[in-house]
C-alpha cells in the first residue's frame, strides 16, 4: 500500500505545539525523536501491531509499540473485554475496587521474596513513591541511581549539581529548571556494570544513603556477580535495593527480570506492559521496607480507579497461559537476524544491544543520528514505524516478519548508497531526528 501524500498529522503537530508546551505528554512519542515534520505523529486506530495515522495510511509498529506498554499488541481482544466488563459494572465508586487486593497477591505471588504492594497509573510516580518508601523506611536522604527513572524532581535533580550527569542515563540535555535548589546533593548517577563508580559514592556518603535505585539490566545483561555485589554492599550498609523494571518486567519472565538474574532488591517497581496499554504502576517490597507507607502520606484518587487494575490482572493471565515471554525473545530474535543479515548484505556496519524483548540497533557511523533518520525514512515509505529500538510485540507473526525483512532489505540498500555518498544527509527528505530532551519552537 502506497502511502498516502496527506499530511493531516503533521500539520496537526504544529497546532499542538502551539497550544501544549512540547506539544504533547511524552518526549518518546514526539516526531521529532524519529523524523521531524514527516513522521505520521497521530493515530486514529491501532490494532495488533497496526496503526492507522489521520490519512488512512496502515503501518506496521516496528519501534516502541506504544512506548514499550502493549506487549500483546494494540487492542487485544482478551484484555479490552476484560476491561468493558468493568467499565460497565463501574471504574469508580466511593468504594475501593477488590481487584487491588487481587492484583496486590498475584505480584506478591509471582515475587516470594515480596510482602506488600503499592499502586499507582504512571511509571515516573510509581518510581518517586518507591523513592518516598524507602527515605521513610530508613531515615536517610541520598539516592544512588543508575538507569532512567521518569521525571519527577528526586531524579532531575542530580543535575543541579552537574548538568550532564542524566546523559549517560538514556537521556541528555535534561534541563533541572523548576526543581528546588535546595534538593542539591540529594541523588548522584553510577555507571551500569562499574562497580568502582559505586563504591567510590558510598565511601563519600556513607551512613547517608537511603537506597540504590537502578534498572537491573539497561543496554547489556550485568556482569557475572555485578548485581550480586550490590546485594551485598546494600546488606553491609543497610542501604535499601530498589530494581526499576518498568522497561525490563514482563518481557523476558512473568514478573521481572530479576528473577532470571537470581538476585532479589527490596523493592521492585512495574510499569508499561503490566497492563497492555492500560495505565498501571506497581511497587512491591518487603514489609519491613514497605510497611514505612503507612508513616508517610501517600494517596491519589484516580490510583483507585479499577480499570488498571483489572487490565493487568488480565494481562498477566495471558502472559501466563500463552507463554509470552518466550514468543517476545523469540520476535527480538528474528528482528536482529534481519539486522544482521542485511546489514552483511550491504556491508553496512552496525552494532547491537539490549535484551531481546527489547532490542536496539546502532550504526557505526561518523554520523550515526543521521544514518538512523535514513533507516527511519525508507522504513517509513514501506509503511513501517522503526526506529533504533523495537519492543518486541505477542501480535507479530510470520507474514509480518516477511514484510518486515522486505522493507530493512531495500531501506539498508539506501543506507548503503547514503554511506557510500560520503554524503548521507543529502539523502534525507527530513531534519535529523534528535536523540534527547531539546526545547521546540
Amino acid at each position: 500500500m502506497e502511502v498516502k501524500r496527506k499530511k493531516t498529522g503533521q500539520n496537526l503537530w504544529k497546532t499542538a505545539k502551539e497550544i501544549i508546551p512540547g506539544g504533547n505528554q511524552l518526549l518518546s512519542k514526539r516526531p521529532e525523536m524519529f523524523l521531524p515534520k514527516l513522521w505520521p505523529s497521530y493515530y486514529s486506530k491501532a490494532k495488533g501491531c497496526k496503526v492507522w495515522d489521520l490519512d488512512g495510511n496502515q503501518f506496521y509498529d516496528f519501534a516502541t509499540m506504544g512506548i514499550g506498554a502493549c506487549a500483546l499488541g494494540f487492542s487485544d481482544n482478551f484484555v479490552n473485554n476484560k476491561v468493558k466488563q468493568a467499565i460497565n459494572s463501574g471504574s469508580m465508586s466511593t468504594l475501593n475496587s477488590f481487584e487491588e487486593v487481587s492484583l496486590a497477591s498475584k505480584l506478591i505471588s509471582l515475587h516470594p521474596w515480596a510482602d506488600m504492594a503499592r499502586f499507582s497509573r504512571g511509571g515516573g510516580e510509581a518510581c518517586s513513591i518507591a523513592i518516598r518508601i524507602a527515605r521513610a523506611s530508613s531515615g536517610k536522604e541520598v539516592i544512588l541511581f543508575c538507569g532512567y527513572h521518569g521525571w519527577h524532581d528526586w531524579y532531575i535533580s542530580t543535575n543541579l549539581k552537574n548538568k550532564s550527569n542524566l546523559n549517560q542515563h538514556l537521556l541528555a540535555g535534561l534541563e533541572s529548571k523548576g526543581v528546588s535548589q535546595n534538593l542539591s546533593g540529594t541523588s548522584f548517577p553510577f555507571k551500569y556494570n562499574d562497580i568502582a563508580s559505586l563504591k567510590k559514592l558510598i565511601k563519600i556518603h556513607k551512613n547517608k544513603i537511603a537506597a540504590i535505585c537502578m534498572e537491573p539490566v539497561r543496554n547489556s545483561l550485568p556482569d557475572e556477580g555485578y548485581l550480586e555485589e550490590i546485594r551485598e554492599i546494600c546488606n553491609k550498609e543497610n542501604i535499601i535495593l530498589i530494581f526499576d523494571e518498568i522497561t525490563s518486567g514482563f518481557r523476558e519472565t512473568i514478573g521481572g527480570i530479576h528473577k532470571k538474574l537470581n538476585v532479589n532488591p527490596d523493592m521492585a517497581i512495574f510499569g508499561k506492559a503490566l497492563g497492555n496499554g492500560f495505565p498501571i504502576s506497581a511497587v512491591i517490597g518487603k514489609k519491613d521496607v514497605m510497611d514505612a507507607a503507612q508513616d508517610t502520606f501517600i494517596s491519589s484518587t484516580y490510583w483507585t480507579e479499577r480499570v488498571g487494575y483489572v487490565a493487568a490482572l488480565a494481562t498477566i493471565e495471558k502472559f501466563e497461559e500463552k507463554k509470552v515471554p518466550s514468543k517476545l525473545i523469540e520476535g527480538g530474535k528474528k528482528v536482529n537476524k534481519i539486522w544482521i543479515d542485511a546489514a552483511k548484505e550491504n556491508n553496512i556496519e552496525i552494532d547491537i544491544s539490549g535484551i531481546e524483548p527489547l532490542t536496539k540497533i546502532s550504526f557505526l557511523h561518523k554520523e550515526p543520528k543521521i544514518i538512523e533518520t535514513i533507516y527511519t525514512q525508507e522504513m517509513l515509505k514501506r509503511n513501517f514505524l522503526a526506529g533504533s529500538s523495537v519492543y518486541s510485540s505477542f501480535a507479530y507473526n510470520k507474514s509480518v516478519f516477511s514484510k518486515f525483512k522486505a522493507a530493512v532489505t531495500s531501506s539498508f540498500e539506501v543506507i548503503k548508497k547514503a554511506v557510500s555518498s560520503n554524503k548521507p544527509k543529502s539523502f534525507l527528505n527530513a531534519e535529523v531526528k534528535h536523540s534527547g530532551f531539546e526545547r521546540l519552537n
